[in-house]
């Protein structure tokens, strides 16, 4: 069986605690790192997140395709992908 994933007030509260401040002053720096990521990513930009590990932008080229309800081969256009690559002393940390 499976924990639930923490909810973004879980990870506010979490933060809070761990910072020594309110849940408002978490809340927007929380949010500031996501819009920070999800700008710089956007952008086609890397953003290490130290401890946590690397999201990056990846560029995919037009490719044929398989249509699975109909098995036609089609092409999709070129089109970006988010990577997150986990950082190993997070890996150890879960492992170990």
């Amino acid at each position: 069986m499976t924990a639930k994933p923490m909810t973004k007030t879980q990870l506010v509260a979490a933060l809070a605690e761990a910072m020594g401040s309110d849940r408002k002053v978490a809340a927007a720096a929380l949010d500031a790192v996501a819009e920070v990521v999800a700008r710089e990513v956007a952008a086609g930009g890397t953003v290490t997140l130290p401890g946590i590990g690397k999201v990056a932008c990846k560029e995919r080229p037009e490719r044929q395709v398989r249509n699975p309800a109909t098995g036609e081969m089609v092409t999709k256009a070129a089109d970006k992908q988010v990577k997150i690559t986990v950082a190993k002393a997070l890996k150890d940390s879960v492992n170990g």
